[in-house]
């Protein structure tokens, strides 16, 4: 496969629109005095729902619901009385619009300089995949236009928005899944650029930059969850594929190559087939059942389908052979694009196809008889499911649909982020059809006067903030960068203010070692900004060691609302004398005292090793390196003398 640092994307043609959406830090949840955060509580009130589309105001159903009707599953909400209520439940109309919400919007909108509306007006977005109890989503214009620049090169923006929050989904079990109602009407801001964005780098700086300018709001929440990214990418010759659910800053550009590459293999496939001289109409819905080829078969999936009344049915896809097997991008691969269709729309567990078989317990005998049954052709491949006869059957359908797309190259779908950046399927675009007008909530007139006092408030830019950083702590304009890109720059500049400790360890704290510690699974989340404060606090009172604070945090996230007093005692985290300090060097040396006269000062490290993993968090290494060092030249120096 080309790499994809080597493409050159200007001649590509690639083209990016970014949508941001933010949860607002706000008391109230957006149609009612609901607390807006997540629910400690057990829930408290349980309820079961399905959902069916509707029609808009032409008498049109959007594709992307019907087909999520069509899956007919079945939803279970549960609720708690602190963060949710009848609003949330339907049972009761929305309340009115908050004035602290639409100002943050109307903030931010005046930080990317865009015009706001007249009038606020709510509208409702189908969505029936049971993350609203409602069967959609209320959203609302702020602003529209405005602009955002990065070294030099201005995008447009398009879209200032207001929305809510979908609800949580906790558990998935066949067609009957249970969300939570917490964070349900919680208030989002998005916003949306043009499609100007052409690199994957620049498309992570974009989104950085709108990051930033959402946090210097000071009123939007932290942590994973609370802001996430969708992508609208493209390229020449392909389709706009909308990637959904992006929930790190950083993964941007990798999502954006990784869609640059599948798209261009999938265009790459369609020229293959072309070649082979495959037309759309040569891929027809001709199942051949062959149940009987494995009813001997010792794959356990095909067995046990058989043995709960199901069917083996088979689809020939005329020379497909070996372009299953083609990676599209990591982990997925032409088979894997297909098995995400058949899984969604046929609700089976997956596909087989010969491109990759004998495997799973299916041997040669049962793959020749299989494409005997078949009458299928060396260049052909064979795909079949094994379940249900009616999910068998919608699932080889829509494998019909997908395959014959292939001839067109890259279609045009919803895909979902994975952790490495990677995507799957996930279901159709929607269409326009999925808006229509909020009866519930009554328009809201945004007067110039409003608009004069928030001019008048507007918070630091990320520019100007950077220059004060710079030139208030003495940090360098990168490490100014990263902490104002971080969720703890108020908290920075607390302990900055409060404290004598190093600012760029602060920083490097606050950024590089708080986030390995969440890649290492530490739940950094739950350790409040207090707890973190007073930690460095007792390291500028020599009461714990820099070295201590991982330990610390770690103990903290463990521990949820403890304190860094009870974390120190339990981890007996605090600094030694230098009394002990010296006598534990002392005991070290005697320890390995024909090492040192062996080794000389080479030994320092070795020995620091050892006498670290009985201090660590308990003392300044630097010290103790000093203090070691200098035991050692003179065990060393009378040696020679």
């Amino acid at each position: 496969m080309t790499s994809v640092l080597a493409l050159d994307f200007s001649k590509l043609g690639l083209k990016v629109g970014l949508e941001i959406h933010q949860q607002l830090d706000t008391a109230e949840k957006l149609f009612c005095p609901c607390r807006s955060q997540l629910s400690t509580l057990a829930p408290n009130t349980e309820f079961y729902r399905r959902l069916r589309p509707t029609q808009s105001e032409l008498g049109e159903v959007d594709s992307a619901a019907a087909f999520e009707y069509k899956r007919g599953r079945g939803f279970v909400y549960e609720a708690d009385d602190e963060t949710s209520c009848l609003v949330e439940m339907d049972e009761e109309p929305p309340h009115g619009l908050d004035w602290e919400v639409i100002n943050i919007c109307l903030t931010v909108a005046q930080m990317l300089k865009a015009r706001t509306v007249d009038e606020v007006h709510i509208m409702r977005k189908i969505v029936i995949d049971g993350s609203n109890t409602t069967g959609f989503q209320r959203t609302c214009v702020i602003a529209l236009g405005g602009k955002i620049a990065i070294n030099g090169k201005e995008t447009s923006i398009q879209t200032v928005c207001l929305e809510e929050d979908a609800a949580r989904k906790t558990s998935e079990k066949g067609l009957l899944i249970n969300y939570r109602l917490d964070r349900l009407c919680i208030p989002l801001i998005e916003i949306a650029t043009a499609p100007e964005i052409y690199t994957p780098d620049e498309a992570g700086k974009v989104a950085l930059a709108l990051g930033r300018i959402l946090r210097a709001t000071k009123k939007v929440k932290r942590g994973l969850g609370t802001i996430r990214q969708d992508l609208n990418v493209s390229v020449r010759g392909g389709a706009l594929v909308e990637v959904k659910g992006v929930q790190e800053l950083e993964l941007v550009p990798s999502v954006v190559e990784y869609e640059v590459r599948r798209q261009l293999k999938l265009l790459e496939i369609r020229d293959e087939l072309v070649r082979r001289g495959v037309k759309k109409e040569d891929v027809t819905r001709t199942f051949v059942d062959v149940t009987g080829v494995f009813k001997e078969t010792k794959c356990s999936i095909v067995r046990n389908a058989i043995e709960k009344g199901g069917v083996v049915l088979a689809l020939t896809l005329p020379k497909f052979r070996d372009l299953m097997r083609i990676e599209l991008e990591p982990g997925v691969r032409l088979a894997t694009e297909l098995a995400d269709y058949a899984k969604f729309w046929g609700s089976v567990g997956g596909i087989f196809h010969t491109d990759e078989l004998p495997v799973y317990g299916i041997t040669g005998d049962e793959v020749s008889n299989l494409k005997v049954a078949t009458h299928a052709g060396d260049m052909d491949v064979v795909v079949f499911v094994a379940d249900m006869r009616g999910k068998v059957i919608d699932a080889l359908n829509v494998l019909v649909d997908r395959a014959s797309k292939a001839l067109d190259g890259v279609p045009s779908e919803t895909r979902g982020a994975s952790p490495d950046g990677s995507t799957r399927y996930s279901r159709p675009r929607p269409g326009a059809a999925r808006m229509y007008p909020e009866t519930d909530v009554p328009p809201v007139p945004i007067l110039k006067e409003r608009i004069d006092q928030i001019k008048l408030n507007l918070p630091e830019l990320p520019d100007v903030a950077i220059k004060r950083l710079v030139y208030e702590y003495g940090l360098g304009e990168k490490l100014a960068t990263q902490i104002l890109s971080s969720d703890y720059f108020d908290v920075f500049e607390n302990i900055a203010k409060k404290t004598g400790v190093s600012k760029s360890f602060i920083t490097a704290t606050l950024t590089e070692t708080l986030t390995g510690l969440r890649r290492e699974g530490v739940k950094i989340d739950r350790i409040s900004d207090q707890n973190i404060e007073m930690t460095f606090k007792l390291i500028d009172e020599g009461v714990i060691a820099k070295e201590a604070i991982p330990n610390v945090f770690t103990w903290l996230a463990e521990h949820g609302d403890s304190t860094v007093d009870k974390a120190v005692k339990s981890l007996e985290l605090q600094i030694i004398s230098e009394g002990k300090l010296e006598a534990l060097i002392d005991r070290v040396i005697q320890e390995n005292i024909a090492l040192i006269r062996e080794s000389g000062l080479a030994s320092v490290n070795q020995l620091m090793g050892v006498l670290m993993k009985q201090l660590r968090g308990k003392v300044d290494a630097r010290l103790a390196n000093q203090k070691l060092k200098e035991r050692i030249q003179d065990l060393v120096k009378d040696q020679n003398t």
